[in-house]
């Protein structure tokens, strides 16, 4: 069956993926006519999952029924606080169950629910509180510690709510502040009623729900704010893609038996990225999949807890896929429960779709394209579409329309007489659903990336004559090298392909002549060793002379990366400038 039949078959008039044509925010698009009004919603959908269990880090345990009673408690507390329907409340903390309870308790009263990259200096963290005029904030201890500096300039937020990592032991608080309340999540929760219900809201579709904020390559970081909407419509298309799939190549979480088996994630995205919150968290209370989660991504304790929890489905950015592959002690591990290995936010290897189908007979690749702005996920290729079509992300599911745009074109929405086919490089454009109303604060950043319901992603793509979009690159991250074009994308895919490589990345250096030259940072397999004139030849059997680069920087240590799986090329660019400069 081909995509199309099944998108026709799914989304026809009585079905569950039902669409149709209706105005949000100005704008006509497609939305899902069956979607949950607001995830409030969702999260009363977990009830029906109540006895298995959803959160599990460390020693710490949680059914839904206890999660969904815990939520119920902190709503109140908040309420209680004084919370009203749009206020801020911001969670600054790595991934623990009560990030989860933090999140749930904020979205079902009509708050706005503000993760904030815990891993941010504490400059970073003060700037996304008061940028957001967050009224709470949940932190773990460490980020307390960042904060506390620096609260008297925090003039709207008035209570800080601390997580323990251990809760055998006493939470670390400090001293008071003379202003901010400062408690620990305990003593604010509370007693917990064992028959507790959420308190009244009134939440509407299109109310804010979340705030995230984008990584910040260029300037300081900008909240985008999504509506209930928008997060819905994500699980929609989670959903969705899961029945796609199984019409079209059968399987899915099913015993040999036929019986259901509940989803089993390895948690290795953090909660405050979009990926980890919308995709990961949201998708899960709704389909009742359990969370395991780490205190860091290690890749031989990863191993162990696969076999341990279950766990059904593990990846987040190629580069987790990869360290567990190459562990030296995957072999020892039974690791039979795995049916997927999901992953998405950088460039991977095609060679890796052959080596998760041999690693794990039962399991299915699959890769995906998604943006802060459209609230995660766009695109999904899994399965044998997949394994046809490796360096694509798929085609973007049915409520959302797609365009290649070519860079000089000035209309505020596409036009019919664009240029079109498989071979047509543009800037990608998105509409949907999915699509965030815009940017915190920010109007004109709002006005020029959003236009008439268009999202301006700034990533150059291609989409194939089957509706597969293919990304090509980000447009900043685009090598002009002696006026030719280089895309870092396609230089590092074919550098991926060489048997030693187990990570690279493909940077831009200044160059007295040529404006730029192009650069490949590389970091080898456990045990290999090659030379740089070996990746030379190799890149240049594949791709044009002014791609191929002309230095080549080995690394030891891992590249790096933001919390989101994505290479820091600027970090990186900047410290092979400074390498260069002191080898002069």
């Amino acid at each position: 069956m081909s995509i199309t039949e099944a998108n026709s078959l799914l989304t026809a008039p009585g079905q569950m993926f039902e669409t149709e044509r209706t105005v949000v925010g100005g704008v006509e698009m497609t939305v899902w006519k069956n979607a949950p009004a607001s995830l409030r919603v969702v999260l009363d959908m977990s009830m029906v999952h109540a006895p298995r269990d959803f959160l599990v880090y460390e020693d710490q345990r949680f059914t839904f029924e206890e999660h969904y009673r815990i939520v119920a408690a902190l709503a109140h507390r908040l309420v209680d606080l004084g919370i009203q329907h749009g206020d801020r409340v911001a969670i600054a903390s790595r991934n623990l169950p009560q990030w989860s309870m933090a999140f749930w308790s904020s979205v079902a009263v009509g708050a706005v629910s503000v993760p904030i990259n815990a891993w941010w200096t504490t400059e970073e963290l003060i700037y996304g509180l008061d940028d957001s005029g967050a009224a709470i904030v949940f932190v773990d201890e460490e980020r307390l510690e960042r904060i506390r500096p620096q609260l008297d300039g925090l003039a709207e937020l008035s209570t800080v709510v601390v997580i323990s990592e251990d809760p055998s032991r006493p939470t670390r608080m400090g001293n008071p502040h003379p202003r901010v309340s400062i408690v620990d999540f305990a003593t604010f929760l509370g007693a917990v009623d064992p028959a507790g219900t959420l308190p009244e809201a009134v939440i509407a579709p299109d109310d804010d729900a979340t705030m995230f904020y984008t990584s910040g390559t260029t300037g300081r970081p900008k909240g985008a704010v999504g509506t209930h909407r928008n997060a819905v419509t994500n699980l929609m298309g989670i959903f969705f893609g899961g029945q796609r799939a199984a019409l079209r190549f059968g399987g899915g979480n099913v015993d040999g038996e036929g019986n259901s088996i509940p989803n089993a994630i390895l948690l290795s995205v953090p909660f405050f990225h979009a990926t980890g919150c919308l995709a990961v968290l949201i998708g899960n209370v709704a389909s009742g999949g359990k969370l395991v989660m780490q205190h860091h991504f290690d890749p031989g304790k990863a191993l162990a807890v696969i076999e341990a929890e279950r766990i059904t489905s593990f990846g987040g950015v190629p580069t987790i896929a990869m360290q567990i592959l190459d562990h030296p002690d995957f072999d020892k591990y039974d690791t039979s429960s795995v049916l997927s290995v999901a992953y998405g936010g950088a460039p991977a290897p095609p060679d890796l779709v052959r080596r998760i189908k041999q690693a794990f007979p039962a399991g299915q690749p699959s890769n995906g394209y998604g943006l802060t702005e459209t609230s995660a996920g766009v695109c999904g290729n899994s399965g044998p579409d997949y394994v046809a079509k490796p360096t694509s992300c798929g085609p973007p599911v049915p409520v959302c329309e797609v365009a290649i745009v070519p860079e000089d074109f000035e209309g505020d929405e596409p036009t019919d007489d664009l240029p079109r086919g498989p071979e047509v490089l543009g800037e990608l454009w998105i509409k949907g659903p999915m699509v965030i109303k815009g940017y915190w604060k920010r109007p004109e950043a709002t006005a020029q990336a959003f236009t008439k319901g268009w999202l301006h992603s700034g990533d150059v793509a291609r989409i194939d004559e089957d509706g597969f979009v293919y990304i090509v690159d980000r447009a900043k991250d685009m090598i002009i090298r002696g006026g030719e074009n280089v895309y870092s994308v396609i230089v590092e895919s074919v550098i991926f392909d060489h048997p030693d490589v187990a990570d690279c990345a493909v940077v831009g250096l200044p160059h007295p002549t040529m404006g730029e030259e192009v650069a490949a940072v590389v970091v080898l397999r456990p045990g290999r060793v090659i030379e740089a004139e070996e990746l030379t030849r190799h890149v240049a059997l594949h791709l044009a002379k002014y791609e191929v680069p002309t230095r080549f920087f080995f690394r030891s240590s891992p590249l790096p990366r933001n919390p989101q799986g994505k290479v820091l090329k600027r970090e990186l660019r900047t410290s092979l400038v400074e390498l260069i400069e002191k080898s002069a």
